[in-house]
């Protein structure tokens, strides 16, 4: 079945007919079928994604990215722990929360929402603050569409022997990411996003030797990560309740076509071009960014509501869709803007449609 739009949104996203095909037979969760010739090719996939050590693990857990990181966080801190949340937007503040939730003592280093962290504001407070033992940090907060400097900031959290926790939800199979060269212990994303499946599960990349110290200091039973790789990795491929069966088959073949696509390396070139033609093509119809270019991923990008009276978006939006695109309210708590996503199954000639389209669409230049 062919879909009426094509979105363009952090996540879910437009996936591909046989990414959606493959959700079409049953599985059964004992069977072999299923967690060998399945679950644990994605775990052994994704690992490669990652590292080419074998210091990393993956798990994978149900439920929604937000679910993989509240896993992470409250399963890899202990009661002795404290953690740093380098927060520049919403999904930083979430973090945060979900610390201040699990009652996990908390430091936040909180930054504009259109400016980067810097290493040197990460050093001032681990040099304070001495009972920090865990750092966490979005890498694409897609708030705005900012690519945090994880490269500049992960040698200053080793440096001072902190656990490196990086919310990769929005990037993660879309750039580059060196983990062991970084020293990230858990990168945490989603099954929606870079790799092009279907929602209904997230999963955790992390460091066997760190995710092997964290027996039992899990706040919740559905959420507890160690729990969980233990289940997968003695069980071959078994969750230890009920898996998402469908979504974990899409991702498999979500999977096999962005190997087909050229790796991570092929991805991240198309949505860069993606996201280039896209900024282009408004800009010269008098919309602008949020965020200086040199700030913006390839992944999503924020622009400033048009200044005219008349200017709604919700009207603009509807206008869209009803050409065959979906875009993205704002989310920036003090801007008035827009986003418009270039992941998923979209492609050069999908944003030059696009643009035509808003071209089309710009019903306040009229009145």
């Amino acid at each position: 079945m062919e879909n009426p739009y094509l979105l363009l949104t952090p996540g879910p996203l437009s996936t591909s007919a046989s990414v959606r095909e493959a959700m079409l037979r049953d599985w059964c969760t004992w069977d072999d079928d299923y967690n060998l010739g399945v679950v644990e090719e994605i775990r052994s996939q994704l690992i490669k994604l990652a590292s080419d050590t074998e210091d990393y693990t993956a798990v994978l857990m149900q439920g929604s990215g937000t679910a993989s990181v509240e896993a992470t966080i409250g399963s890899v801190i202990s009661d002795e722990g404290k953690l740093l949340v380098i927060n520049n937007g919403a999904y930083g503040a979430r973090i945060a929360l979900i610390a201040e939730y699990l009652q996990i003592p908390l430091s936040v280093l909180k930054c504009d929402e259109v400016n980067p962290p810097t290493p040197e504001e990460v050093e001032q407070i681990l040099l304070e603050d001495k009972a920090i033992t865990h750092v966490a940090i979005v890498h694409c907060e897609t708030t705005t569409g900012m690519l945090n400097p994880i490269e500049a900031v992960a040698p200053v959290v080793k440096k001072h022997d902190c656990i490196l926790i990086i919310d990769a939800m929005s990037s993660f199979g879309g750039v580059p990411i060196d983990l062991a060269g970084l020293g990230i212990d858990f990168l945490i994303s989603s099954a929606n996003k870079c790799i092009q499946g279907v929602p209904g599960f997230g999963f955790v990349i992390a460091r066997r030797n760190v995710l092997s110290q964290c027996k039992g200091q899990a706040r919740s039973l559905t959420l507890d990560l160690y729990d969980q790789w233990q289940c997968m990795d003695k069980n071959h491929g078994k969750w230890r309740f009920t898996s998402p069966t469908h979504t974990v088959r899409a991702f498999h073949q979500a999977l096999a076509e962005l190997s087909e696509e050229g790796g991570i390396a092929a991805r991240h070139k198309r949505y860069c071009a993606n996201q280039s033609l896209l900024v282009q093509g408004m800009n010269e119809l008098g919309f602008k960014c949020l965020l200086d270019n040199k700030l913006h991923s390839p992944f999503i990008t924020s622009f400033r509501s048009p200044e005219h009276p008349d200017y709604e978006f919700r009207r603009f939006y509807e206008q869209l869709k009803a050409k065959g695109f979906v875009i993205y309210p704002g989310k920036v708590s003090e801007a008035d803007c827009f986003r418009i996503g270039n992941i998923g199954e979209v492609y050069p000639e999908d944003i030059g449609r696009l643009i035509k389209a808003v071209s089309e669409s710009m019903y306040w230049q009229e009145c």
